[in-house]
């Protein structure tokens, strides 16, 4: 594992890279106002009747939708969130041909709203509702303008986000598609994860040169080539000054 310490040395890694994919988390996007799970400010951190990990479950969903729609609007959606520089460098190493592929654990659209194509959702998105009796398709407005909770205009089912909730699966064709984006490139980037949540945590192994780019520590930096610490979008912001697209 090598720390990695300057800004050009970063740039000197993607600059030779000809085939990237980036598995990024919550840390991404909080730049972007969005609270992220886990650090000192994170939504575990708050002081809430339930713990996240309950309340965000598939059965307290299907038991307590009112409850779970408060929280749900409170504390996971953010439709006023722009992209921060991180996502628009994201989106132009796509542009450039180098980045193939984003592999996403965030549920908030900004990748796509800064350009980004191939992005692979593995937790879902709140953009996307549907009754789960069914099966009618909702947008976020929807869930937005109507009481907790929340349900379908049609036969009066419970209208669900589609993210995954704890206590889920996710969608194998997701998990497969993000193994083979991971396989076939030449460095993949993780940023913004703690990696404590599988089966993310496990693609990296799949890498065959390996970035992280975080905060701060985790317990998986050791499995890196490379590591750096700082925030995503600020050295993004940086990178992008100096990256040569040309190479």
């Amino acid at each position: 594992m090598e720390t990695v310490k300057t800004i050009s040395r970063l740039a000197d890694l993607i600059n030779q890279a000809k085939s990237i994919v980036v598995l990024d988390g919550a840390g991404v996007s909080t730049e972007s106002g969005i609270p992220d799970f886990r650090s000192p400010k994170g939504i575990y951190k708050k002081d809430y009747e339930y713990r996240p990990e309950k309340v965000l479950s598939h059965n307290f969903f299907m038991n307590q939708p009112k409850i779970f729609y408060e929280y749900y609007k409170e504390n996971i959606v953010h439709i006023d969130a722009k992209p921060n520089p991180g996502h628009i460098f994201l989106a132009e190493l796509e542009k450039q041909g180098k980045l193939k592929a984003i592999i996403t654990q965030n549920i908030d659209n900004l990748h796509q709203l800064a350009g980004s194509k191939n992005v692979i959702e593995l937790h879902g998105s709140i953009y996307r509702n549907y009754c789960v009796k069914c099966h009618k398709k909702y947008d976020i407005d929807y869930i937005l303008n109507n009481i907790e909770p929340i349900r379908c205009n049609e036969c009066n089912g419970l209208v669900k986000p589609d993210v995954v909730l704890y206590g889920e699966s996710l969608e194998n064709d997701n998990i497969s598609n993000a193994i083979k984006e991971i396989v076939k490139a030449d460095l993949l980037i993780v940023a913004g994860t703690s990696l404590s949540v599988y089966p993310a945590a496990d693609f990296v192994r799949y890498g065959k040169k390996t970035l992280l780019m975080n905060l701060s520590r985790t317990s998986s930096d050791i499995y890196f080539d490379y590591v750096f610490y700082g925030k995503f979008g600020e050295t993004c912001k940086a990178i992008q000054e100096i990256i040569d697209w040309h190479k």
